[in-house]
């Protein structure tokens, strides 16, 4: 699997995104715009970005914290931190995905890996946050899938959402991090806004179901749900497409 690095800037900062894909196929694919974890672009995220996309899809891995962030180990708790305090700065997810975005989609297009009639996103935990928020306001996704996301509600509530294409929620019926209130208000907004919406949720699932490594009672990665997850994201696709 090939794993180019993609620099942009974004308000006087550098970021540093990666372009993920098998490099053994030669004609264009359909492109997954990929916000990741917590961790950022890192090793950990360019392999979940691998399983993802197999030879299906090119992988576009946005970063939202910064050139190098993924390179430093921190803990649970300063990962939380800076992560929830880049969620809550709703211009800064908005602005900083767009460039992600548009700098990832040109990049993999000069190098001729995708059709861009066919782009859609994908966000794990936190990022399925950022997806959301950047599927609110209009970005061009023509289907965007998130896994276990983590804060899935408007910072904003009172913006009217600019849904461009329809969302798969794929979710755990257990998850401590996301509770059941706070997908049922993320329901009720995609129906108050005539959102063609699906809603997966595996029964006893926890967070983190399918980040590679993920071992504790509130994390736990799982194989099979993982599989059945990318099967459900790839018969999405297709669909949309």
């Amino acid at each position: 699997m090939a794993r180019i690095r993609v620099p942009y800037e974004y308000d006087g900062r550098e970021f540093e995104g990666m372009l993920v894909y098998d490099d053994s196929v030669t004609e264009k694919r359909p492109a997954l715009f990929m916000q990741p974890d917590w961790l950022g672009v890192c090793d950990h995220s360019a392999d979940m970005a691998a399983q993802a996309g197999g030879s299906d899809f090119v992988m576009m891995v946005a970063d939202m914290f910064g050139k190098g962030y993924g390179e430093v180990k921190r803990t649970q708790e300063e990962l939380g931190t800076i992560a929830r305090a880049t969620r809550n700065n709703l211009p800064f997810v908005q602005g900083c995905g767009a460039a992600a975005f548009a700098a990832l989609t040109a990049a993999a297009d000069e190098h001729g890996l995708i059709d861009t009639g066919r782009i859609g996103a994908i966000g794990y935990c936190m990022g399925g946050g950022f997806v959301l928020e950047q599927a609110r306001a209009g970005a061009d996704f023509k289907g965007t899938v998130v896994f276990h996301v983590t804060l899935p509600n408007p910072v904003d509530p009172d913006t009217k959402p600019d849904f461009k294409g329809r969302v798969l929620a794929i979710h755990g019926s257990h998850d401590p991090v996301t509770p059941k209130p706070q997908m049922d208000a993320l329901e009720a907004e995609f129906a108050e806004n005539g959102v063609d919406w699906q809603l997966v949720n595996f029964g006893h699932a926890v967070h983190s179901f399918c980040v590679l490594g993920a071992n504790s009672d509130h994390q736990r990665y799982d194989d099979r749900l993982c599989r059945q997850s990318y099967r459900m994201m790839r018969d999405f696709f297709a669909e949309t497409f």
